[in-house]
Formats: C-alpha cells, structure tokens, sequence
C-alpha cells in the first residue's frame, strides 16, 4: 500500500499561538484558537474600553459597524446585510425567533445538525428529520436525500454548510437553489465554513449563520448572521436595545455594556489569513487533514468518510461498538485526551461512531502519526 504524502509544516505556525506545546491540538474545529496578533489587538481594544469606558461605549455602535464593513469585503457580502453575533447558536435562535410559523408547518433538518442549533428550530415547529448515511458518496447524493423528505408542509430546512461531526457539505449550491424553487425558507448553518472556504455565502441561502472564531481567526464570541434583503426588515432582536430603531443589522447588535472586543478585532482575523495568503493557508490545512485521515486509515484500518475538495477537517468510522453511543464516544474523547495528550472529536451514534481530525498551521505530521500510535493501543484493549 503506498504511503500517504507527507505535507510540510507551515513556517512558523506553531508560533503563531498561544496553545500548549506538550497538547496535540487537532479539534480546531471545536473551538478554534486565534493567533497571537489577533489576540493583541483584542487585549489593545480591551485596555482602550478599560482607560475610559464611557467614550468608548458610546463610540461603540460606530465602530461595530465599521467592523462590519471591513469583515464584508473579504466575505463577499454585502456590509448591511450581515450582523455580529457570540455565535453560531445565537444566530440560529435569532432567525427561529423571527419566522412565523403556522399551525401544520414542518422544519426539515438533518441527523448531522448541530445539537443546540436543531433545538432552537424544535422550539418553534415539529421536525422532520432526514437521517443521512455519512457515507452517502457526494454533494450530489447528499441533495437527492434531502431533497426527498420535502413535504407540501415543510416551511423551512435547517441545513450544515458543512456537517460538524461527520464534515461532510451538505447545503450546496444545487440544494440551496432547489429548495427555494420549492418554496422553503433555507437557513444555513454556516459554523466552519467562514474563513475555510472561499466565499461561503455565496450559496443564496436566505438565512446564514456562521463562527469567525474558529477558521478566520476570530477571538472567541465573534460569528455572523448573514439575512437576504427580502428578509431584514422581519428580524427581531433577541435583547431589544436603544438601537432598535436603525433596525437590521444594528438592533440586533447593539447589547448596552457588553464584551465588544472580539467582534472589534474579527476583521484582524480574516487580515491575518489574508496575509498569510488565503488559498496558501487553506490548501495546507486540507492536505494535513487528508494526511491525518490517510495514516489512520492505512495503519488502523478506519474507513474514511467521503468529503469535499477544501475541507481542513477528515472524518473517519471507527470500529463497531466503540463509539456506538454518545457516552461511549465521549469516554474515548477523554482517554484519548488524558492518556495521549492529543485533542480530537469522536462523535457517536446508535451502531455507529467515528472520528474526526482537523488541519491548522499549528498542527505537524507526526502528531497524526502519534495518534494513529496511541489510538491503536486503545483501540487493542
């Protein structure tokens, strides 16, 4: 069996960040880490606030907006039609909040949904939920599942730009444009695709919510919702504040004395990879991500899950009966936490369980390797 290619570390990545050095770190997708010029910004804007907080609250509306406008361009959007939220899940309850639903409509989502992102959408309308093989072979496949649990009552569909456990695309051009022909309101789950791929809103979807602070380098409690135009003026902020009557996007972000630094020092991040040579950046984290997932597929024997081209994260099915549920994913997490050091998801459902690694420029081959070392000798016992 040939040996998978071994990718080159990035220059000076690991210094970078502040994480760790005696911790693998290959879960960025979790919780990101920001680097360490985003973090001193940050800690600037921080002392700024600290030095004389009145000026700077009431300063502060501006400035978010001008935030906003900077994070706009290299996202591809358009600058009032995007709002700073803490993230993902705060996104997913502001749109659940403001649709209306009737009595008989249906949310469609899927069994690869983010947990507290599919609870907002229970709270507002019964589901139907599309259970989806993780080893359904492409985009294509994808769409014709999803597609197919359509109902004359489906109202909306709550879907992953790409999946958390399993990374797997799921809200694709084609379903995107598929289900507006059918007239069901799409809102996207977009938590690792801003700053992991190349202009992720461009998909049409009419709501979209996604974290910077994992692959655009954001600090943490810095995301976006992004709202199409026919939208904007329905969407009702989860605090009203003293800036509701701007509306969209400022009422929804103005929260009185609340932490604005990281929404502040977001557009560093996406600067920061910009200046690092985005395309460079991304090409590196999927290869180390297809390296990991090659060394534990050749030296393990797991099955790789299928994937898409610019993913930085690999998943891959782990032996029957060691992750077949959550609690049992979760004590293999843990093992392998305390007993290698290293840091990964290991996801787990009824008769099935995987594992998934991530690519960052903090991240070396032979990390990978040691994991595929270790978990081989949890794996025996």
């Amino acid at each position: 069996m040939p040996q998978p290619h071994t990718p080159a570390e990035f220059p000076g990545g690991r210094a970078l960040f502040r994480l760790d050095p005696d911790i693998s770190h290959l879960n960025h997708g979790s919780f990101g880490a920001a680097p360490v010029p985003v973090l001193e910004v940050q800690a600037a804007v921080r002392e700024e606030q600290h030095a004389d907080p009145d000026a700077f609250f009431v300063g502060a509306p501006e400035r978010i907006a001008e935030a906003r406008v900077r994070l706009a361009a290299p996202l591809a959007a358009d600058p009032d039609g995007i709002a700073f939220v803490a993230n993902a899940t705060e996104g997913a309850n502001v749109v659940m909040n403001s649709l209306d639903f009737d009595e008989g409509d249906e949310i469609l989502v899927t069994d690869h949904g983010y947990g507290t992102v599919t609870a907002a959408a229970a709270r507002r309308a019964p589901l139907r939920t599309v259970a989806l093989d993780p080893e359904l072979p492409d985009e294509d496949a994808v769409c014709e599942a999803v597609l197919a649990a359509v109902t004359p009552r489906t109202r909306a569909a709550v879907l992953d730009h790409i999946t958390s456990p399993t990374a797997r695309l799921v809200a694709g051009p084609r379903l995107l444009a598929e289900l507006a022909d059918r007239g069901v309101t799409t809102i996207v789950d977009g938590a690792h695709a801003l700053g992991m791929l190349a202009e992720p809103l461009a998909g049409g979807a009419d709501f979209y919510f996604g974290n910077l602070h994992k692959w655009a380098y954001a600090p943490p409690g810095a995301a976006v919702l992004a709202v199409a135009p026919a939208h904007r003026a329905a969407i009702r902020p989860l605090s009203p504040s003293w800036e509701d009557h701007h509306g969209f996007p400022r009422s929804l972000e103005w929260r009185a004395t609340a932490d604005y630094t990281a929404w502040l020092a977001a557009p560093e991040g996406l600067a920061f990879l910009d200046g690092l040579g985005a395309e460079k950046v991304r090409a590196h984290n999927a290869a180390l991500a297809a390296y990991g997932s090659e060394v534990l597929a050749d030296r393990l024997g797991l099955r790789p899950l299928p994937y898409a081209d610019g993913v930085a994260m690999r998943s891959l099915r782990l032996p029957a009966g060691v992750a077949d549920t959550l609690e049992r994913a979760r004590a293999l997490r843990e093992e392998i936490a305390d007993r290698l050091r290293i840091r990964v998801t290991v996801w787990g459902w009824e008769g099935a369980g995987g594992i998934r690694v991530c690519g960052q420029l903090y991240n070396r081959p032979e990390e990978y390797e040691a994991l595929a070392v270790g978990l081989a000798g949890l794996l025996d016992r």
